[in-house]
């Protein structure tokens, strides 16, 4: 192979990294981009550490001082891997929990100063638009209507796609970690039904494509899925969400062989994915198995790729 071709080769391959700061789990992905292969995107490592954050935050107001050392020895932990495997860019974002810490913006400078990793706190509507970056990787095939839901600890996030292209984006204070706290305020669960509500008049016949820990844990733990297509339908996920409910904390790990930050979260993410399925009328809930990490690292593809 001559230098030109080894220049062209090195230019065209890539290590990007993202951090996703979520209010139940802290996760680093990195993946490897060829733009000369036919499977463009190769995951390379992902780590998740369940720091939940949220369980401070919706309860006290504010990430306790435990918490904030152990991001930061989080942080310097992802900092020594991004350089381990040669990341050539990285982003890294914060969602719900820390959007809502009073101490937030004080821990997030204080990540910076320490590991040298700058945190975005990113809006609800921006996260939505992230997790949307996805279609970069496995929209173009998709056809039809759909709404992306991506289910978190402190907030929902979901996107009305018709034929590919995004409609419109929403965000909604509801998550996993907000329902066990108590937190959810009732008029942001009749804001997301009467939102849905009009988007299942105006657009028939739309499925759901699930994003999140929990949906894809829950696609695995179900007995009859449609592999092929990576889709579950609402019937079995309907029937599935009553078996864990009757469970208790530990007979869902026990039972279904959940990890403990798994088990309590599960039950109100099938929850909030019942209640848009049933308001949209949906039959499947297609799960490819990504998340916002993905979304990040799709963005940042996408602008080296236009500079």
């Amino acid at each position: 192979m001559n230098k030109e071709n080894k220049s062209r080769n090195k230019r065209s391959e890539k290590n990007y990294a993202a951090i996703d700061i979520g209010s139940n789990a802290v996760r680093l992905l990195i993946k490897h981009i060829n733009e000369n292969s036919e499977k463009k995107f190769s995951k390379v490592l992902l780590l998740r550490v369940p720091l939940r954050l949220g369980f401070d935050v919706f309860s006290k107001g504010r990430i306790s001082e435990k918490k904030e050392k152990n991001m930061i020895r989080l942080m310097k932990s992802y900092r020594h891997l991004m350089k381990i495997y040669d990341v050539a860019d990285y982003r890294a974002c914060a969602t719900s929990a820390m959007r809502d810490a009073v101490n937030g913006k004080d821990i997030i400078k204080m990540i910076e100063k320490k590991t040298g990793i700058k945190i975005e706190i990113i809006t609800g509507q921006e996260e939505a638009r992230m997790v949307y970056n996805n279609h970069i990787e496995c929209m173009e095939d998709r056809h039809g209507n759909y709404m992306y839901v991506d289910v978190g600890g402190g907030s929902t996030e979901v996107n009305l796609l018709i034929k590919g292209e995004l409609v419109c984006s929403k965000s909604y204070n509801i998550g996993t970690v907000r329902m066990l706290n108590d937190a959810v305020d009732f008029e942001e669960w009749k804001r997301l039904e009467a939102d849905m509500k009009t988007l299942s008049e105006n657009y028939l016949g739309t499925n759901i494509i699930g994003s999140g820990g929990n949906i894809n844990k829950l696609y695995r733990l179900a007995e009859k899925t449609d592999k092929k297509r990576q889709r579950i339908s609402v019937i079995v996920l309907k029937s599935l969400y009553e078996k864990l409910k009757l469970l208790s904390f530990e007979e869902r790990m026990q039972v279904f062989n959940l990890k403990p930050d798994r088990a309590d979260v599960i039950v109100p993410a099938s929850e909030i994915f019942l209640t848009i399925a049933e308001i949209l009328h949906s039959e499947y809930i297609y799960v490819p198995v990504i998340g916002l990490a993905d979304g990040i690292i799709d963005g940042l593809y996408a602008a080296n790729r236009n500079r």
